[in-house]
């Protein structure tokens, strides 16, 4: 019975999600989605998944935790289209790592939380940058704000949610390209490069939003 009801509940938000999201005004500022090199990993803040999937990505792999949360959210975001890979660095790390650099050998695009499961918000984890290394696949920042939106500051990601009709501004920085098999002592400096950068994005697309 909890399952049935988990999946009506994802159902439901799937439904709601959907119908919110044809409703957004989008402009692209910055690298546009046709010239961006694939397969890639596109790295973006937890807090900022809602207003991103009006970001044109087909053939698009999502690390999703494993979760009560993160279960919801795989069950969302496969009716958005997404293949699921289940796992985070805090459960199923290993699983989810080796999935995730199948699918770039598969040619398929990455989608990643770089501070999630669980924070600290804008805080980068090295896991998109070691996949970058191992794969050869160059890392797409990604960030996004609305003019209008329900931003829930309690939650630990201080995760935006656009209002209808609402005008979202997705940034896409210049892809990142890590060094192949880039030794794991050496991760920190790709890693906070990413983490400035997507500061740098946020602010941007607040200030196209405003």
């Amino acid at each position: 019975m909890r399952r049935t009801w988990r999946l009506v509940l994802a159902w439901l938000v799937a439904l709601a999600a959907r119908l919110l999201v044809r409703t957004l005004r989008v402009r692209l500022v910055g690298e546009r989605p046709q010239t961006l090199p694939h397969p890639c990993i596109y790295a973006f803040a937890h807090g900022r998944q809602a207003p991103l999937l009006r970001f044109p990505r087909p053939r698009t792999a999502i690390v999703s935790s494993l979760s009560d949360d993160g279960r919801l959210q795989a069950r969302v975001m496969r009716r958005f289209g997404f293949e699921v890979i289940d796992g985070s660095s805090s459960r199923g790390g290993p699983a989810a790592l080796a999935g995730a650099l199948g699918r770039l050998a598969a040619g398929k695009d990455l989608a990643v939380a770089v501070d999630g499961p669980r924070g600290p918000r804008a805080v980068v984890k090295p896991g998109a940058v070691f996949l970058a290394a191992r794969s050869g696949a160059p890392i797409v920042p990604l960030s996004a704000a609305c003019t209008r939106a329900w931003r829930f500051r309690r939650s630990w990601d201080g995760f935006v949610l656009p209002k209808p009709f609402a005008r979202v501004t997705i940034v896409a920085g210049e892809p990142l390209v890590v060094s192949r098999d880039l030794p794991l002592a050496a991760l920190e400096g790709p890693r906070a490069t990413l983490e400035a950068e997507l500061g740098r994005l946020a602010v941007a697309a607040e200030d196209d939003a405003a």
